[in-house]
């Protein structure tokens, strides 16, 4: 029998726990940096997303001659008021031979570490070297792991952070502080980006804000001051001043996405930009005098690039990042061949039986072993509410709900009284 080894919630939390989370991080930019080198020979695509009122369900693959992958993955601004997270995901890798699934994941916390390591991609690339304060505008579920992507990337040690939600703030600058990091709770976005090197916007609100204005880019921040633009990612959401963006060297990830999703969205289809994996490979420059390993910033991943140019320490970069399918399918692939064995359970997912074009043999294998003959009306009624709840059972497991927070029990209940 063929079964798919599956990491749930609690055992991705301890395999990042044993790993520490910043060595995680550091080691996840070196596997994306080693995937964005080969972006031409990948297959990709844009999203494709579901929206609605109340946020958006999208399904995000990408794939090579061997492995195919995609993350299920939702964005709700408004699940925390409801008691949820705004953003929760999982993702399956498959044999491109055979289309068998080979490795499921929850990632709603992969998600987290891939974004914070796709920051410190870009930060390598596009921030001055001896950048070393962080000015974070909205301190929810990602700030903590966008600290510690930028300090494994560039050697961050200041954070000054500020969101409207004084909890989120109190959080975050409790756990940074924690990871040793110095941390000023700025009263205002404004005071927050005084002084810093880099600034990552990472806002939840479904709407056109400016979060980031060009005056505070210009007059408040350190020149040469690279923006981290990770919160406007989907039709009708964005964060920065467009003044921003036409007074910067601008980078994304996929420009076809981009267009639709990121702060491009506020600009015109003629506006020049550079996608990363040309910086990677050496194709397009980045921040003028950057290497592609600034010290300090863990592994190098340095592919024969000759000597830089003097450093440009005044022009300001943006990373214009809306996540895409190609960071999920590295991180999968880098966590299933990282994660120790003890950490998976494993599911039976493939159907297999005998004879590949007998299926029903493994329903009338089923009856043979006992299952019970259909009865009458009262006999279904049972039979429905039992696997109706071994379904649900199931479901907890699947999604590492059971015996935990009582969420498996407030599921339960909410399905019965929708039924």
């Amino acid at each position: 029998m063929t079964t798919v080894p599956f990491l749930d919630v609690a055992a991705t939390a301890r395999w990042v726990a044993r790993r520490g989370t910043q060595a995680v991080i550091a080691r996840l930019i070196d596997a994306l940096a080693a995937d964005f080198a080969r972006w031409p020979e990948l297959d990709k695509r844009a999203r494709i997303a579901s929206h609605s009122r109340d946020g958006v369900i999208e399904l995000m693959p990408a794939s090579d001659d061997t492995t195919y992958g995609f993350k299920f993955v939702n964005g709700h601004p408004r699940n925390p008021a409801r008691g949820y997270q705004t953003v929760t995901a999982f993702g399956v890798l498959a044999d491109v031979r055979n289309g068998y699934p080979t490795f499921l994941a929850e990632m709603t916390l992969l998600t987290a570490l891939r974004t914070a390591a796709t920051s410190g991609l870009a930060a390598r690339l596009l921030a001055r070297p001896d950048s070393r304060t962080l000015a974070l505008l909205g301190t929810g579920s990602q700030s903590e792991f966008q600290a510690l992507g930028m300090r494994a990337a560039l050697g961050i040690t200041r954070l000054r952070a500020w969101d409207t939600d004084p909890g989120a703030l109190a959080k975050l600058a409790r756990n940074a502080r924690a990871l040793g990091f110095e941390v000023h709770e700025a009263s205002s976005a404004a005071d927050a980006v005084t002084g810093a090197d880099v600034i990552t916007t990472c806002t939840a609100d479904k709407t056109n804000a400016t979060v980031l204005t060009q005056e505070m880019v210009q007059a408040l921040a350190h020149p040469g001051v690279h923006v981290n633009a990770i919160g406007g990612d989907c039709p009708g959401k964005t964060e920065l001043d467009p003044r921003i963006l036409a007074g910067a060297d601008v980078f994304v990830e996929y420009e076809p996405q981009t267009r639709v999703e990121g702060e491009l969205q506020q600009m015109p289809e003629t506006f020049g930009v550079t996608e990363l994996w040309e910086v990677v490979t050496g194709r397009r420059p980045g921040r003028r005098g950057v290497g592609r390993t600034p010290a300090g910033a863990g592994a190098p991943f340095e592919r024969g690039v000759g000597e830089r140019a003097a450093l440009d320490a005044t022009s300001v970069t943006v990373f214009d990042s809306v996540g895409f399918a190609v960071e999920d399918w590295a991180t999968l692939r880098f966590v299933h061949d990282d994660v120790p064995a003890d950490l998976l359970r494993h599911l039976d997912l493939v159907a297999e039986p005998d004879d590949p074009k007998d299926l029903f043999s493994l329903v009338r294998a089923a009856e043979e072993a006992g299952a019970p003959a259909p009865g009458g009306a009262a006999d279904a009624a049972t039979t429905e509410r039992d696997d109706d709840t071994s379904a649900r059972r199931a479901l907890d497991r699947l999604m590492g709900l059971a015996g935990r927070d009582g969420r498996a029990t407030l599921l339960a209940g909410t399905a019965a009284r929708r039924g």
